[in-house]
């Protein structure tokens, strides 16, 4: 068996930060430190200070317990980054602390093994009093995508590639979003990566047994860690791993209704505008359709709550208001939006390409989450979505009518909670969202 890997995971990016360290740590200079710290950058590295004592420590310092009961507190860090409900709050860790600068800012970055860290994922992505096995699926999933991105990262570094995630030219620029920007830490603590916010949201007993129940397991495909993505509501049908991300096929990441059987009254090529209509503008039955309080509250944590609206929405826009955002969110000065055309759907319906016609310019945007952050001061909840023109004294409104919350590949968390409440275990949740792979323990 492998030894438990230990993790590195990106939390806060900074000018200066403060920190508290509760209990003994040492750096691996050999300084004894306690109490609570500003770090700033100075020529040559940082430099910490309490008050009354100055430290110079070089970037990349290590602060590291001297006790199980040790751990540190990062003052007003932010999370939900370009999401609606964005903020900052104090937040703790176990493990140890490191910080180094990186283009002029602070990072700190939290170094710790991967168990401990799925303690605090599946507490952070989703209510801690969930299902035991939708936490065990969680579990799993979690473990695996990132034990696949660490491997993933390995590659590209001895391949010595230079990876591309922007085609740009005149009329056209797409991009995927991914972890491929993080170069100093294996994953962030925000939704770009997976939500994770240390010790500060509780670990119920629930959490415990669901990680030591999976420990070291992961999905596997032909003997490779499965890229096993989540999301939150799938609208009813996953979407197709290349749609979303790199154009990368993994087998066990298709396209699929979310539920045993196919839905009556739609048919189901979702790339065809006159389908992919018909379903956004209907309520299939499918395991993320749900209303149920009991289990939606197994996912959605308080400020996910603050929205009711995940498996059918509606979003309006005046020709004003959608010029102004698209010049702002994109950066590409278009004029006064004509039309909005779809170009290119995948097979949840959910847009890869968008075409934007403005009296200035016209231009085809995509991959999906770039027309989630053009057409949203935050983020839209997905960009499976038809567009409704409609005229009110000569100027053009627009109104979005989607379908689903986030990029839908992989596990739906809804649709997975609602499994878990109708009995399913994890590995039939894991073997419905997973075609093809299967369970294997690792250490």
């Amino acid at each position: 068996m492998e030894k438990i890997p230990v993790i590195h995971v990106g939390i806060q990016f900074k000018e200066s930060i403060e920190f508290t360290l509760h209990g003994a740590h040492t750096s691996n200079a050999g300084i004894a430190l306690n109490g609570r710290y500003k770090v700033k950058r100075v020529k040559g590295g940082l430099e910490l200070s309490n008050g009354h004592d100055r430290i110079s420590l070089p970037s990349g310092s290590l602060i590291k317990p001297q006790d199980n009961d040790a751990f540190f507190t990062l003052h007003d860090v932010t999370i939900g980054i370009n999401f609606h409900w964005e903020r900052d709050e104090d937040q703790s860790f176990k493990g140890a602390l490191k910080l180094l600068v990186d283009k002029d800012l602070i990072n700190a970055i939290n170094v710790l093994p991967v168990e401990d860290y799925l303690m605090s994922v599946i507490s952070s992505e989703m209510s801690a009093t969930s299902s035991l096995e939708l936490l065990k699926a969680h579990a799993v999933i979690s473990r695996s995508w990132l034990l696949a991105q660490i491997q993933k990262n390995e590659n590209i570094k001895q391949k010595n590639d230079e990876y591309q995630s922007v085609f740009e030219s005149d009329t056209e620029f797409i991009k995927w979003y991914d972890r491929e920007d993080h170069h100093h830490f294996d994953v962030c603590a925000d939704d770009h990566c997976q939500r994770y916010q240390g010790i500060t949201r509780a670990n119920t007993p629930e959490v415990v047994k669901a990680v030591r129940a999976t420990w070291g397991e992961v999905l596997l495909y032909d003997d490779a860690i499965c890229d096993a993505r989540f999301s939150k509501c799938c609208g009813g049908m996953v979407e197709q791993f290349e749609n979303v991300w790199e154009p990368v096929n993994h087998p066990y990441l298709q396209a699929f209704v979310d539920n045993e059987r196919n839905p009556e009254g739609f048919k189901l090529d979702l790339k065809k505008e006159d389908n992919a209509e018909k379903w956004m503008r209907g309520a299939p039955v499918a395991y993320c359709n749900t209303n149920d309080h009991a289990v939606l509250c197994q996912v959605l944590n308080d400020y996910d709550q603050e929205t009711n609206d995940f498996y059918r929405w509606k979003v309006s826009y005046t020709q004003k208001e959608v010029s102004e955002l698209l010049a702002k969110r994109t950066g590409i000065d278009f004029g006064i939006i004509q039309d909005m055309v779809p170009v290119e759907r995948g097979d949840s319906g959910r847009l890869i390409k968008l075409k934007i016609i403005g009296d200035k310019k016209t231009m085809v945007i995509g991959k999906e989450l770039e027309i989630r952050k053009a057409l949203s001061e935050s983020h839209l909840y997905s960009s499976a979505f038809i567009i409704e023109k409609s005229e009110t004294n000569g100027e053009i409104n627009f109104t979005l009518v989607g379908a689903g919350w986030g990029h839908g590949v992989g596990l739906c968390q809804i649709g997975a909670a609602v499994m878990g409440a109708k009995g399913y275990d994890y590995n039939a949740i894991l073997m419905h969202y997973f075609r093809g792979a299967e369970l294997k323990r690792k250490y």
